[in-house]
């Protein structure tokens, strides 16, 4: 209920003013927060500002007192689960933090998830000053998933991300025998929400346009059926797309209750797979705080590599391939 006079630092350099009093004001209605802006109650250098005005170094903002809604407690990061990050750290730069993020966490709280891995990472680098998330994983997804320490490291890796200047590579496991000539599945994907609130993707006309690659690493047989197990590299970003791009293609992910099969999911829990077998395997991109042209693996839990070792394995192809160009699925 004070006013705030605050400094722009380099962690806030072009950040719009609207988005920089989201953060400021977090929980109070956006449609109050323009309208105090509108008013001249926000001020910057003692002027009115709009919107869209990007702040620079130095500037200083004034933010008029705001009665904020009482935040929920975010509940203390336990101390299995500090160490559990702490020791998933692949990569650390002046501006960049690549986490091998453990199936079953969020990236983030919402949607009555209080405790996420970019509010557990806060909470266990405190003096960090700017930690923000550059792109997301599925709740149930593990791997590798970038965190920005610079806001201008951010800006640039979105950019790079837009551009397809970030190379991602997943494994995972699908049901049955995937066809080695099927290198891509080009189909355009659409969000929509069920009654029930949950989002599902399907492959639809109207859908924007989504482009996944494929490379078949291993055929594997085993007592509960016939799987492969794949590279997948998504061109475009797409919610649940190679999930979706997986099932259109007839072979749905090994684990997946929401585009899998059931059956074959009972047969997998009781040989020990106990989740989604979708793993963000590696990426290759450029540091945008350090110029470092980087490459970074991550591990594959126990649980998924046990399930691997369970299968005889016919391997097809386990070296690196850049270009996947032939074949594909197409609707």
């Amino acid at each position: 209920m004070k006013v705030k006079l605050i400094t722009i630092t380099e962690n806030h350099q072009e950040q719009r003013l609207d988005n920089f009093l989201f953060n400021q004001l977090n929980g109070v209605p956006r449609s109050f927060i323009y309208r105090i802006v509108r008013t001249g109650g926000v001020r910057v250098n003692k002027g009115r500002k709009k919107p869209e005005y990007k702040l620079q170094v130095h500037d200083q903002v004034r933010i008029p007192p705001v009665r904020l809604p009482k935040s929920p407690e975010v509940p203390l990061v336990s101390k299995k689960l500090q160490q559990l990050l702490q020791a998933a750290v692949l990569y650390d730069s002046r501006g960049l933090l690549i986490i091998n993020k453990p199936s079953g966490l969020a990236v983030h709280g919402g949607s009555g998830i209080k405790l996420g891995l970019i509010e557990s990472l806060r909470q266990i680098y405190p003096n960090g000053q700017f930690l923000e998330l550059v792109h997301r994983l599925d709740r149930d997804t593990s791997g590798c998933v970038m965190i920005a320490k610079q806001r201008s490291t951010l800006r640039q890796l979105h950019k790079m991300l837009c551009g397809g200047n970030i190379d991602k590579r997943y494994q995972t496991l699908v049901v049955g025998n995937w066809p080695s000539k099927c290198l891509q599945v080009n189909a355009p994907l659409h969000n929509h929400v069920l009654k029930s609130g949950e989002r599902m993707v399907q492959v639809a006309e109207a859908g924007k346009w989504s482009l996944t690659r494929y490379r078949l690493l291993s055929k594997l047989t085993g007592s509960t059926g016939d799987f492969s197990l794949l590279e997948a590299r998504p061109i475009t970003g797409r919610t649940h797309q190679i999930r979706v791009h997986c099932q259109y293609a007839g072979h749905v992910i090994a684990g997946d209750a929401k585009y899998g099969n059931e059956q074959v999911n009972q047969s997998l829990r009781q040989a020990g797979l106990q989740r989604l077998f979708l793993h963000a395997s590696m990426l290759r991109l450029e540091d945008p705080s350090s110029g470092q042209n980087i490459k970074i693996r991550a591990p594959m839990d126990d649980q998924l590599l046990s399930m691997v070792r369970r299968f005889e394995s016919n391997t097809i192809d386990l070296t690196n391939t850049d270009e996947m160009l032939h074949g594909s699925v197409s609707p």
